[in-house]
């Protein structure tokens, strides 16, 4: 029988080994040390390693290969509640912007938690098998060619397949228009250097994509928010205002299935919202990322198409849509930056990796890439539906949401007087990953929203843990009427352009929470 020493020291042992893999040190697919290794190395019975490891296998973060060893385990959604998660969330009573951005950020990276949270596609729909081949086909020859600096601007024959997809969307764009980036993020970096000097005013969307703040911040920029409405995305007067009162250098916006909202901004209002800035000579940075992923006949339309003054600089990304791990993005600057740009890649990252490159570009000139994106809008489209019923049956009254456009992302209205800051720190004591409100807002808009995934089919793991967050938002509904915090009086500005559109219902979409 064991006593309580060799109970502590093999719990221990697992609990060094569990951070590492946590931590991404020991990798999905990759093997941790051998018993036969970490007993010479650390000097403890190979009995300790063995249950050690027995322990890690129960909860499933590693398994066992017959006569191979121990290896880590890929990420499994049914696998989620079976791993206890350590991430602390900040106190709704003491907000400060930067840990709460810190907490949601580590929460929907978590391989640990329900996927509600990070706007990512479950791993079962991408096109592994397809890109694997194509990596098995390599022949020694071209990985030598592969295998050296790719040039700053990115490969010719991936430039040219993006270029060959922006026909009728954006006229003129050739290969040596397109830069290739390491992710839409270093994009749209890029551009924001380009454009703008340390202190100056940046107009972004209110809400808006949850990192952006963060990298306003780091990069030394000032924010004017400008509203954004659920049914026409950006309210251009608002922008007209902000002009007249700051010295906006530039704008950041996303016209095409916006993040969160879902919103698909009309031709007619970007061309109004490109005039209106060409007129002012301010540049603005198109954040592109979701377009492919659209419910109608055909990519909409970039703010390029309507640019008259080359101030246009469009970036985009097919990490989202096609794979994570290969970092891959773009920006098209135009003209008038196009030199700037490639001075700022060229010192920030010299250039993007060359296989991964290969890769997409081998992917997109077989076909396989056109059949595979019209089997995934297909896919999320009814993942969206799917989640969205599932809100409407587990949500009190009260809650409100609209089908988006296109993306994969809902934006969920929670009845007044519930916060989402606390819904969010009780779904991660349910192991469940969600993005609150608040921190899609620099001014602390919206906290009675929150935003959820639908990258994942709709299981009964999916169910169980919306269910749950109906119970929670249910629970804090009652905390908030027994002791009388109703939200009421006057709102501001923003939320009430977002408010009025779901309460007058302006797409016979609109879905509500219907459980008493």
């Amino acid at each position: 029988m064991d006593n309580g020493n060799d109970r502590f020291k093999y719990l221990k042992l697992a609990g060094k080994i569990r951070e590492k893999i946590d931590r991404k040190t020991y990798l999905a697919g990759e093997r941790p040390p051998a018993i036969q290794e970490l007993h010479e190395q650390l000097n403890i019975s190979i009995s300790t390693i063995y249950r050690a490891y027995v322990e890690l296998e129960k909860e499933g973060l590693i398994e066992a290969r017959p006569k191979s060893g121990y290896y880590v385990r890929p990420f499994e959604p049914n696998k989620l509640h079976s791993v206890p998660c350590h991430i602390s969330p900040p106190d709704p009573d003491k907000i400060d912007s930067v840990s709460v951005a810190r907490s949601v950020l580590e929460s929907i990276s978590s391989p640990k938690l329900l996927p509600l949270g990070a706007a990512v596609i479950s791993p079962d729909i991408l096109p592994h098998r397809q890109l694997a081949r194509i990596l098995k086909e390599i022949s020694v020859q071209e990985m030598r060619s592969i295998n050296r600096y790719a040039t700053a601007e990115g490969a010719p024959g991936l430039r040219r397949q993006i270029a060959l997809r922006t026909l009728g969307i954006s006229e003129g764009i050739s290969a040596d228009d397109i830069l290739i980036t390491n992710g839409c993020m270093e994009a749209l970096t890029l551009a924001l250097k380009t454009v703008v000097q340390k202190g100056d005013i940046v107009a972004i969307e209110n809400p808006t994509f949850c990192r952006l703040h963060n990298l306003m911040e780091q990069l030394g920029f000032e924010i004017a928010e400008v509203p954004v409405d659920p049914k026409n995305g950006l309210v251009v007067k608002e922008l007209e205002k902000i002009l007249h009162t700051r010295k906006v250098k530039a704008c950041l916006f996303t016209p095409n299935f916006h993040n969160p909202l879902g919103t698909l901004m009309p031709d007619e209002r970007k061309e109004r919202l490109v005039t209106l800035l060409n007129r002012h000579e301010i540049p603005v940075i198109e954040d592109d990322v979701f377009s492919d992923l659209h419910n109608g006949k055909g990519r909409p339309n970039s703010l390029k198409v309507y640019d008259r003054k080359e101030l246009v600089l469009t970036c985009s990304s097919y990490s989202k849509i096609l794979t994570p791990g290969l970092r891959i993005g773009w920006i098209i600057p135009g003209n008038r930056f196009k030199e700037k740009v490639w001075k700022l890649k060229t010192s920030v990252s010299i250039s993007t990796s060359a296989l991964d490159q290969y890769v997409l570009s081998r992917f997109m000139s077989s076909g396989m890439f056109d059949r595979y994106l019209r089997s995934l809008r297909t896919t999320i489209r009814k993942q969206v539906r799917d989640t969205a019923l599932a809100v409407e049956k587990h949500f009190p009254k009260g809650t409100r949401l609209i089908l988006p456009q296109g993306g994969m992302l809902l934006w969920i209205q929670l009845p007044h007087g519930v916060n989402s800051l606390e819904v969010y720190k009780r779904a991660l004591e349910q192991t469940i990953s969600i993005v609150p409100g608040i921190v899609c807002s620099a001014s602390r808009d919206f906290t009675n929203f929150i935003r959820i995934n639908c990258g994942y089919p709709v299981t009964e793991l999916i169910r169980k843990g919306i269910a749950t967050l109906g119970r929670i938002v249910d629970e804090l509904c009652m905390e908030s009427h027994s002791k009388h915090l109703l939200v009421s009086g006057a709102k501001n500005n923003t939320q009430a352009h977002v408010e009025s559109s779901f309460s007058l219902g302006c797409t016979p979409l609109l879905v509500e929470g219907s459980r008493s």
